[in-house]
């Protein structure tokens, strides 16, 4: 099957662009979940196939929200994600992952329904805060990737395993990188 390496490789260059704040990871990014909605759905892993969907949405809004930052602004600004945010993106993405849990349970084949839906939700929250450049986007994706890499080892898809220990990796570069672009921001202006 040749989405899964095509998945990989054009996913590994989305957030790597990411990480350097480069705004080609959101079309780099469009074309590798397009690939895995396809591996994903083959794999039964049906929340994980929609989410890639979701991602698609959701990226179009990013690759939009970082070419256009603002008035007066060049480029959107690495921040910390507000706190009345991150309750109600964690609260949301709690709710969407009991409710798609329970529907996937009860009226699918779903390999793994209540950790394919965790995933897909708080993915989907962590990937709207990328959007936002919220720094606290790269804490969530490393919880996030840890769990996604034991879920794809237990049905098979090692590769896909492989790109989520990458992604991992970026991951901890990625907060690494925003938080430092985030410490000269503040220098700068205290400048």
């Amino acid at each position: 099957m040749i989405s899964e390496p095509l998945g990989v490789v054009t996913g590994i260059l989305g957030v790597w662009l990411t990480v350097r704040q480069n705004p080609w990871c959101w079309p780099v990014g469009i074309v590798s979940v397009l690939l895995f909605a396809v591996v994903f759905f083959e794999a039964r892993l049906y929340a994980s196939a929609a989410l890639q969907l979701g991602y698609v949405a959701i990226s179009a809004y990013g690759w939009y929200a970082w070419l256009h930052p603002g008035p007066g602004a060049t480029m959107l600004a690495v921040r910390r994600v507000p706190v009345r945010w991150l309750w109600a993106l964690g609260l949301v993405a709690a709710a969407v992952a009991m409710a798609l849990g329970l529907a996937l349970r009860e009226r699918t084949d779903a390999a793994l329904p209540f950790v394919d839906a965790g995933t897909t939700a708080f993915s989907l929250a962590a990937q709207f805060m990328a959007t936002r450049k919220w720094i606290e986007s790269w804490l969530a994706w490393i919880v996030i990737d840890v769990i996604y890499v034991a879920m794809y080892l237990s049905q098979g898809l090692a590769l896909t395993a492989g790109l989520y220990v990458v992604f991992l990796a970026l991951a901890v570069i990625g907060f690494r990188e925003w938080r430092a672009s985030m410490a000269g921001a503040v220098e700068q202006a205290a400048a």
